[in-house]
């Protein structure tokens, strides 16, 4: 979550605006379009720390390892293979806006996220613990992703389990642990974790 400042705004400009601009010439980005960035754990020379606002624009944060040994054949399979056209990303596009979530689903991911914003309604273990709570686009990607998994499984609805699934992934990078929190050296995942078993599921 570290970078040099002309790609700040650069990423803040196609995020926000759906456009970047080279010299005096702006470029509006196709539709659909997505932002992939890393963060190298080695050189951070010249870096610098992402506000928190524009964090909170990033669907996932994926913590990445090595690939098994199965998964690198995979990639190196879909290297070799053309990228799917358009109308078909646009088609399944359609299909997941059109996977249900029902009321009680619904609620769950609302009380998920609330309870980053309030988490002594949760446990009071958890009071001090979190500077600043997930922000609203929490709980709509968070549907988003549920709603996108379901589509993966070949299921027409969201269970509570897809939630479970990506909570972390969703909520780890919107989660601003107190100096209390570093200190015991409890980490944002640390403190899902422990939301995730005091929420009740529907």
């Amino acid at each position: 979550n570290r970078a040099p400042a002309k790609v700040q705004s650069a990423l803040l400009e196609a995020m926000q605006e759906r456009q970047v601009t080279l010299g005096e010439t702006t470029y509006r980005l196709p539709d659909p379009f997505l932002v992939l960035a890393t963060q190298n754990p080695i050189d951070q020379e010249g870096t610098y720390q992402l506000p928190e606002a524009q964090l909170d624009r990033f669907l996932f944060k994926v913590l990445v390892t090595y690939p098994t040994r199965e998964e690198e054949l995979q990639v190196l399979d879909l290297m070799a293979s053309s990228a799917k056209p358009p109308e078909q990303v646009a088609a399944s596009r359609d299909l997941v806006n059109q996977i249900y979530i029902d009321d009680a689903v619904r609620g769950y991911i609302v009380d998920l996220v609330r309870a980053t914003r309030f988490p002594e309604t949760v446990d009071v273990k958890l009071r001090g613990l979190i500077r600043a709570g997930a922000s609203p686009r929490a709980t709509i990607n968070l549907a988003l992703a549920a709603r996108a998994n379901a589509f993966m499984h070949h299921r027409s609805f969201v269970t509570p389990q897809d939630i479970k699934d990506l909570a972390h992934d969703i909520l780890r990078h919107r989660i601003l642990l107190s100096y209390e929190a570093e200190a015991e050296n409890i980490s944002t995942d640390d403190v899902i974790d422990h939301i995730l078993t005091k929420v009740p599921v529907p």
